[in-house]
């Protein structure tokens, strides 16, 4: 249980870095104090332009990625069996971290950028691909990018759920659904971020996808 822990604390400590927020410091704004007041990269594209969106997108992912690969350097040589149940339990502290921070009144992002980074660390190339794919058809097809990511999340969990089941993980019983239920977890946790979003949609008032000209 201690790795777990610590896993989660690395994550966390990983999430904490901003990339939204400290890229509008950069351009002497709060980004939480403009569009969505969302810290996340979405918000970043609405109000400050490409080039900040894609900073925070791949900011936010990378963050995560490296904190996956921190904590299977450490834990490499004592925790080896069970690295993929660690690495999951590092996504969830970097998308906690980076939903709530607790220097900017636990007021950040959602968690889907990050939540991307953890795709990329630690499923296959296919899996991360049909997310991609998915992501982007739902959001190319109704302009909604609340709606794509929660579509991908699901996606993904899916996907979690029938790599585990042929061997990908290479764990079996209590490991493989703990993998299970932190790629859950994570699910119900973009719902939650993403809860003002589903009423928006519901009732036909949620905003499109647009870009900022700073």
């Amino acid at each position: 249980m201690l790795e777990r822990l610590i896993c989660i604390a690395i994550g966390y400590g990983f999430g904490l870095i901003q990339t939204g927020y400290l890229y509008g410091k950069t351009q002497k704004v709060d980004i939480r104090k403009m569009g969505s007041g969302n810290a996340g990269a979405t918000n970043a594209l609405r109000t400050l332009g490409i080039k900040a969106g894609a900073i925070t997108f791949f900011g936010d992912a990378f963050k995560c990625i490296f904190a996956v690969i921190l904590a299977c350097v450490v834990f490499r040589n004592s925790q080896k069996d069970i690295l993929p149940v660690l690495s999951m339990y590092t996504g969830m502290g970097a998308v906690l971290g980076h939903n709530y921070p607790f220097y900017m009144g636990f007021k950040g992002g959602k968690g889907i950028a990050v939540t991307a980074g953890l795709i990329a660390s630690t499923t296959n190339s296919w899996t991360v691909i049909l997310c991609l794919a998915v992501f982007s058809a739902v959001v190319a097809s109704t302009k909604y990018v609340s709606a794509g990511s929660l579509v991908v999340v699901v996606v993904y969990f899916i996907s979690v759920v029938i790599l585990g089941q042929t061997g990908y993980y290479k764990v079996e019983g209590g490991p493989l659904y703990e993998i299970y239920a932190v790629a859950f977890l994570l699910v119900v946790s973009a719902f939650f971020k993403h809860w003002a979003n589903i009423k928006r949609l519901m009732n036909g008032t949620e905003n499109k996808l647009s870009v900022g000209k700073k």
